[in-house]
């Protein structure tokens, strides 16, 4: 009975001392698994952090690029926009200069349409028909569309005309009055627009003329026939050229 008892309670111990050794080595697995958990962990946040390095490298690299692109694109607007200033600037100054210019181009063209106009009738018949087709293009009505420069041309033309027939001789067929009032027909001699002379075919009817306040004013003096023919001949090269005298009045 004893012994029996004694058996029991050397399991009993046993299975104490057992307990007691397996709960310090549960434990032990326990924080093992935990520190394999732990390294594990890291390893693989670690992992996931360098892999966030890397893509915030690239998108810091990326923005970067992107950032000195913009800088570039500004500095080429800066300096754009101080292209575009300048020649904003320069455009309003020629403009200003244009608009100065056909200002004064109007108030010419103005002025001298006026005078020119005065002066046609008192201008030779031949140069008043050569330079009518000039004179009908100019505006009559002071609101025109015609511009300065299209007037300025025409009025250069006629002071051409003026002054190619002042620079030279220049032989016209007309009609003159004679004493009687009849028409006779006659070349005239014009020299320059400061006198002229004129005799009919058969030579008994010759004279003079010269510019007036209202137009050219013509007086017979037949004695110059032979010599205003010998001028007319001289001219179309049917004679020698040699002085001839006729009278000419300075006013």
């Amino acid at each position: 009975m004893f012994s029996v008892l004694r058996l029991a309670l050397c399991v009993v111990l046993a299975g104490a001392i057992y307990a007691v050794a397996q709960n310090p080595l549960n434990e032990t697995r326990s924080a093992l698994e935990k520190w394999v958990e732990a390294r594990q962990l890291v390893s693989k946040t670690k992992a996931d952090w360098q892999s966030d390095k890397d893509l915030i490298e690239q998108t810091r690299t990326l923005f970067e690029r992107e950032l000195h692109a913009v800088e570039e694109q500004m500095t080429k607007l800066g300096t754009n926009n101080a292209q575009v200033e300048k020649e904003r600037t320069e455009a309003e100054t020629l403009k200003t200069s244009s608009t100065e210019s056909l200002e004064r181009a109007r108030k010419f063209s103005s002025e001298m349409e006026a005078q020119l106009k005065k002066l046609i009738p008192q201008l030779p018949q031949p140069l008043q028909e050569i330079l009518k087709p000039l004179l009908n293009r100019l505006p009559t009505d002071p609101n025109s569309r015609m511009t300065a420069a299209e007037r300025v041309q025409i009025i250069v033309g006629m002071l051409n005309e003026l002054d190619k027939f002042n620079s030279g001789v220049s032989i016209f067929s007309e009609k003159r009055k004679d004493q009687q009032g009849q028409e006779v027909a006659v070349e005239t001699v014009y020299v320059g627009l400061g006198a002229a002379y004129f005799v009919n075919a058969s030579g008994d009817f010759a004279g003079t003329g010269t510019p007036g306040p209202t137009g050219w004013e013509w007086s017979t003096q037949t004695q110059l026939a032979a010599s205003v023919r010998e001028v007319i001949q001289i001219y179309r090269n049917e004679r020698p050229a040699r002085f001839v005298s006729l009278p000419a009045v300075i006013r």
